[in-house]
């Protein structure tokens, strides 16, 4: 269970905990304790097309306030494999058959991108936390009101149902409508900013902790600083470049290994800080910055950079 930081400090000098780093966030693990019963911890959930909330609470404290960015590159992505495929296709060459990919079931790869994102959090969230309950906003797809099964042709309404029988694996889910987050949030006298987009408490995260509120209580925010995290692009079967360069070469693109670092990866460098591996080109590095993602340099030296841990988001903390 969370404590004070005072209080973790004494238990990691004592050596009766050892520290841990996951994703920006820090903690530590216990080596002596036993099994016990544990205060009860939920964590709300405010799904959105660009951005959305996570918080993980309990009765008396609010524990950590997520605001996500959404994947929203795969549908484009989606688009130009296709029309490049299409494009080899019509060529006078030998090609094999078509085969389907049916690993994904029934999702549309954009949809299954955005709902797999949430659901990579919500595990990351309990490996961290003892969530004993999932409260989630109830986001539906709007239907023409033709027939009673139009609303199950949507890819949103296919998305969310994977996700909650996922979700459901982990620990209890309870959903909440739109309308039922609002009362909840007017009744703790809450407000929420109209500008979705915004970096504050509340955009997203406020709706994120009445949910989670109502379930193990909770009146005022004790505590509204935000970790904003961005997922990480990267491009693992993109074996080359779309259009050649002279001479009718296409360079090599993708994949996630770079000079023994994997892509994405926290190091501290003697001359940036703390920074993520983003590439490399003629054996140096490319350094890329934790706050907005900026090219900080392309010729690191692999042996200046000191690996910190493994990352698939860029994080930032948010007073």
């Amino acid at each position: 269970m969370p404590c004070h930081p005072a209080r973790a400090r004494e238990l990691v000098k004592a050596g009766k905990a050892v520290r841990r780093f996951s994703k920006g966030v820090f903690f530590i693990r216990l080596t002596e304790r036993a099994e016990g019963e544990v205060q009860p911890v939920a964590c709300g959930i405010d799904p959105g097309s660009k951005k959305e909330g996570f918080t993980v609470k309990s009765a008396a404290r609010t524990f950590l306030n997520i605001q996500a960015d959404a994947v929203t590159w795969v549908s484009d992505s989606v688009k130009t494999r296709r029309e490049m495929r299409r494009g080899r296709r019509f060529r006078k060459t030998p090609y094999r058959a078509n085969r389907k990919n049916r690993a994904r079931g029934g999702i549309p790869p954009s949809t299954r991108a955005r709902w797999g994102s949430k659901l990579r959090l919500a595990k990351w969230l309990s490996g961290i936390y003892p969530i004993s309950i999932f409260m989630v906003e109830d986001v539906k797809a709007k239907t023409k009101g033709k027939r009673k099964w139009d609303a199950s042709f949507s890819p949103l309404e296919i998305g969310k149902a994977w996700f909650y029988e996922e979700l459901r694996e982990l620990a209890k889910v309870e959903t909440k409508s739109g309308w039922e987050t609002k009362l909840l949030r007017d009744a703790m006298g809450l407000k929420k900013v109209g500008n979705k987009m915004a970096e504050v408490f509340e955009a997203h995260c406020v709706d994120s902790w009445a949910l989670a509120a109502s379930a193990v209580g909770g009146v005022i925010p004790d505590n509204t600083r935000m970790v904003c995290m961005t997922p990480l692009r990267f491009h693992r079967r993109q074996l080359h470049r779309f259009q050649p360069s002279e001479g009718g070469v296409r360079k090599l693109y993708g994949g996630t290994r770079s000079l023994g670092f994997k892509r994405g990866s926290l190091v501290t460098h003697p001359k940036y800080g703390i920074a993520y591996i983003g590439g490399a080109i003629g054996g140096r590095l490319s350094l890329h910055s934790m706050e907005d993602g900026g090219r900080l340099c392309q010729n690191a030296q692999p042996s200046e950079c000191k690996f910190l841990a493994y990352g698939s988001w860029r994080t930032r903390m948010v007073s």
